[in-house]
C-alpha cells in the first residue's frame, strides 16, 4: 500500500519526469522469491567483489543474526581458512533490510576454483573462480540490468561464456524506491554473481532520494554493493578503481560531484597518476550518463554533458582506452573521440546499457548517424571483451535474440607510439 501512495508522491513532486520517446514494453517482471526450504539463518543474495590485491569481498544477507564468517578452501567440503567480517543493516521508510554481511577473504590464488561456506555450517557450499594474474582476462558488461524475461535472457547468455569478471555501469535492480525489489534482484543474479567477482558503478535508479521523507542518496546501494574504495582510496563507494591482470578499471560516479574541486575530480586526478601503464598496459573507465550518445533518448543531461566537460581532458591525457556507459536502452559503438571528433589518441565510447531493464529499448536515433558513432542498435544484450595480451583486446557485442554480433579489435594506447605521454 504504501509504495502506491510514495509513487504517486514522486510524480507529484515532479521525481519522475516525462520523457519525448517511446520506448516498447520490455519482458514480463520477474520478483523473485525465497523458496519455501530456506531458513532465516540461510545465506541468499550472495555476491562476490574484488577487494584489493589478491582479495575478494563475500557479501550476503540473512533474515536473522549469524556469523558474519567465510569458511573456504581449494577442495570441495575442505576449508583450510576462515575470515571473519562485520555486518549491518539499514532501514528506509518502513522496510528494514536484513542483515547484510561483508568478509574479506584471502589471499588468493589467481585462476584458482575455491569453496567456500557464507555464516553457519548447515550453510551451501559454494563456489566461485578468481581471475587470472595475466593476459589473456575475459570481461563481461552489461548496463542496466533490471529483472525481466530479457534481463533473465542476458544472464544465460553471460553466464554461458566462461567471463572472467564482471563490469556494469549503473542501474542494478530497478527497485526504484521499493526495497523488497533489491532482494528480488540479489536473488536473481546470486547464481552468477556468487561464482565470479561482480564489478559496479551506481546509476540513476540507485539514487532513491524522496524529498522529505528520505533525505539519504544511495541508501541500498552503498548497503548491499560494497565496492573497494578504500583499498582505492577513495573516501565514497560511489568511486573506486581496482586492478586485475594487467588491466586498470576506474568506477565513476554520474550522479556525486564530479566538477573541479569535488572530491572525485581530485581523486580521478590523483588515481590517473598512479596508473604504471607497464604493468597495467590497459585502461578503462566506466560511467553511468554517456558522455556520447546519438540515440534521442537522454541528451543533454548534465551528468553527460557537464561530466564530460569536467573530467574528459583527464581521461584523455591519461590515454584511457575504453569508457563504458550504460542509461541509454540501446547499444552504441564509437570511434575514437575527444572533444566530440575523432581524434585516435581519444577512448573509444560504447554505451551498453541493453541489459533487460523493465522500461524497455531506446528506439529512436538521431539522422544521420554520425560520423563518429560506427554502430548502434537497440536490442537487448551484452558484451564481452576478450584482453588477449598487452597490445590487443577483442570487442564483441551480443544481441539475446539472435546472436547477431558487432566485433571488433582494440589496440592499448600504452602501444600507439603517436598517442603515448
Amino acid at each position: 500500500m504504501w509504495v502506491h501512495v510514495l509513487a504517486l508522491f514522486i510524480v507529484a513532486v515532479g521525481l519522475v519526469a516525462a520523457e519525448d520517446y517511446v520506448r516498447p514494453p520490455a519482458g514480463k517482471s520477474l520478483f523473485v522469491s525465497l523458496s519455501k526450504d530456506h531458513s532465516k539463518t540461510s545465506p541468499q543474495q550472495v555476491h562476490i567483489s574484488l577487494a584489493g590485491d589478491a582479495k575478494m569481498r563475500i557479501s550476503w544477507i540473512t533474515d536473522d543474526t549469524t556469523p558474519s564468517t567465510v569458511k573456504y578452501g581449494k577442495s570441495e567440503g575442505i576449508y583450510e581458512a576462515s575470515a571473519t567480517g562485520t555486518s549491518s543493516s539499514y532501514r528506509y521508510i518502513v522496510y528494514k533490510s536484513g542483515q547484510i554481511h561483508d568478509v574479506v577473504i584471502g589471499p588468493l590464488e589467481p585462476s584458482t576454483t575455491y569453496y567456500y561456506k557464507c555464516g553457519l555450517d548447515s550453510s551451501p557450499e559454494l563456489t566461485f573462480r578468481t581471475p587470472p594474474a595475466q593476459f589473456p582476462i575475459d570481461f563481461a558488461v552489461s548496463g542496466d540490468l533490471g529483472q525481466t524475461e530479457w534481463t533473465k535472457s542476458t544472464l544465460q547468455h553471460i553466464g554461458k561464456t566462461g567471463y572472467d569478471v564482471l563490469l556494469l555501469p549503473g542501474d542494478l535492480s530497478y527497485a526504484d524506491f521499493y526495497q523488497p525489489w533489491w532482494d528480488s534482484f540479489g536473488r536473481l543474479v546470486e547464481p552468477l554473481a556468487s561464482q565470479r567477482p561482480w564489478m559496479v558503478s551506481q546509476g540513476n535508479h540507485e539514487v532513491e532520494r524522496i524529498p522529505l521523507i528520505h533525505k539519504e542518496r544511495f541508501t541500498a546501494y552503498n548497503a548491499r554493493w560494497d565496492m573497494p574504495f578504500e583499498e582505492s582510496s577513495s573516501d565514497s563507494n560511489l568511486f573506486y578503481s581496482f586492478e586485475v591482470a594487467g588491466v586498470h578499471v576506474i568506477m565513476l560516479g554520474s550522479y556525486t560531484d564530479f566538477g573541479p574541486g569535488s572530491s572525485q575530480y581530485k581523486w580521478l586526478e590523483s588515481d590517473l597518476k598512479k596508473v604504471d601503464r607497464k604493468r597495467t598496459p590497459w585502461l578503462f573507465a566506466l560511467v553511468h550518463a554517456p558522455w556520447y550518445n546519438s540515440n534521442i533518448a537522454h541528451q543533454g543531461e548534465k551528468e553527460s554533458t557537464r561530466m564530460r566537460d569536467s573530467m574528459e581532458d583527464l581521461l584523455y591525457n591519461a590515454r584511457v582506452d575504453i569508457v563504458f556507459a550504460g542509461h541509454v536502452h540501446a547499444y552504441e559503438r564509437f570511434t575514437h573521440v575527444y572533444k566530440q571528433d575523432a581524434d585516435k589518441c581519444g577512448p573509444v565510447h560504447i554505451t551498453i546499457g541493453d541489459g533487460g531493464n523493465r522500461e524497455g529499448l531506446a528506439t529512436k536515433y538521431k539522422n544521420p548517424q554520425p560520423s563518429i558513432s560506427v554502430f548502434r542498435e537497440a536490442s537487448f544484450g551484452h558484451g564481452q571483451l576478450r584482453v588477449v595480451n598487452a597490445s590487443h583486446a577483442e570487442w564483441t557485442w551480443h544481441r539475446n535474440d539472435d546472436a547477431q554480433p558487432d566485433s571488433t579489435w582494440f589496440t592499448s594506447m600504452a602501444f600507439d607510439s603517436a598517442c603515448v605521454v
